[in-house]
């Protein structure tokens, strides 16, 4: 009785911590209370470990777990649950949701739930992202994935079964209503050919789920009225029709592409001549901030001028990879776009021999240690023997 007691104290502090008792808790707890000791044991063997996962009233498949989640920390606190659209069939999502590591949970088109990632854990599934002045939504969000599109209505099935988990994960995790976003309301873009600023409106991923009529399907009564982040001037807005999706009363059915750059309202019109890239620009882009390798480079994704360095520096070009290793890139790879590559830096072989007198260039890059440094900023002093260089082609 006594260790059950401690278990019990234990389980309360933990569930604390997840801000919440489960509903099994809860009733172990009560059979202790009332019928002693020895009737509860069975019970509390079978639900002890409840107290901080989703319950077990919800069928939830582990088929796609992802190999990817021992390598993934802990989330310190949980404030957001974004909801996304694969734009794709399972039969190709899943597969690669399970691969990156790229969502907590993913909903099939019968309704079935998959656990992709431990939803304490950070899962990479929001990118480049920011809601309420704070980057990088994924340290504080739980993703859920639907195989669907974010301009067409999904199954009952569906609905039913996202019901079912946000209204568990709400309860777990004290999530208001208005704190269930799409991914495209915490997207954000970086300057390029048509926006010189940080703008809203990189996708129009799971924007169906900020309609009021589809978010009541959900048991959500309220949604943002207002983006925090364009409020503030830290972003301005960059698709003035998701934006009314997204706080407006514009449907989702009637728009386009999920995968919104952020053009003019008139897209076939050409940009202000005025309008350019700013200089500063970085040309290398990184996978699952900036996408998918074919998010990022296209067609040319598997080409010898696109080139792939992984955390780990051990770098492979465009042509030495295959479709299924493109898609197995680990999260935080750079990516490089019409480059060449040179060196290694030796005695007879400095920078300027490999590159010319672009070894100075700030789109050229040194990789040092796994980490790519731009050519105005390196010590041509301390550059170390070995070093590759990747320029632009000519």
């Amino acid at each position: 009785m006594m260790l059950l007691r401690k278990i019990f104290s234990q389980r309360r502090r933990d569930a604390k911590a997840f801000q919440k008792t489960s509903a099994p808790l809860r009733l172990c707890e009560s059979l202790f209370r009332n019928i002693g000791c020895s009737k509860v044991v069975v019970v509390v063997l079978c639900l002890l470990f409840s107290a901080t996962t989703v319950s077990a009233s919800l069928q939830i498949s582990n088929a796609y777990f992802s190999p990817r989640n021992k390598e993934r920390n802990v989330r310190a606190s949980t404030q957001l649950i974004i909801l996304h659209t694969t734009e794709a069939p399972s039969k190709s999502a899943l597969p690669k949701l399970r691969d990156m590591g790229e969502c907590h949970y993913c909903i099939d088109e019968a309704g079935r739930i998959y656990r992709i990632v431990d939803s304490r854990r950070v899962a990479f599934h929001s990118g480049r992202s920011m809601w309420n002045g704070r980057p990088d939504v994924d340290n504080f969000s739980i993703g859920i994935e639907v195989c669907g599109y974010h301009n067409k209505p999904l199954s009952p099935a569906q609905m039913k079964s996202l019901a079912a988990l946000i209204g568990e994960l709400r309860h777990i995790y004290k999530i208001p209503d208005y704190h269930v976003l799409a991914h495209s309301h915490v997207a954000y873009g970086i300057p390029n050919k048509w926006q010189t600023k940080n703008h809203r409106g990189r996708k129009r991923c799971g924007m169906v789920f900020a309609m009021p009529s589809v978010r009541a399907q959900l048991n959500l009564r309220s949604r943002p009225l207002k983006d925090p982040d364009v409020t503030a001037r830290r972003l301005v807005v960059g698709d003035p029709q998701l934006e009314q999706v997204l706080y407006g009363s514009l449907s989702a059915f009637q728009l386009g592409t999920a995968t919104q750059q952020a053009q003019p309202k008139l897209p076939s019109a050409p940009p202000p001549a005025s309008v350019t890239p700013p200089k500063s620009q970085s040309p290398v882009q990184t996978i699952g901030v900036d996408g998918t390798a074919r998010d990022i480079a296209g067609v040319a994704a598997g080409v010898a001028s696109t080139f792939y360095i992984p955390p780990d520096g051990k770098y492979k070009s465009g042509d030495q990879h295959t479709a299924e290793s493109l898609l197995k890139l680990p999260y935080g790879t750079k990516v490089l776009l019409g480059y060449a590559s040179g060196g290694p830096v030796q005695a007879n072989a400095s920078p300027s021999v490999i590159c010319g007198n672009r070894w100075r260039d700030p789109t050229t890059f040194y990789l040092i240690s796994g980490t790519l440094i731009p050519g105005d900023k390196i010590d041509d002093k301390k550059i170390p023997a070995g070093t590759m260089l990747f320029f632009k082609k000519n």
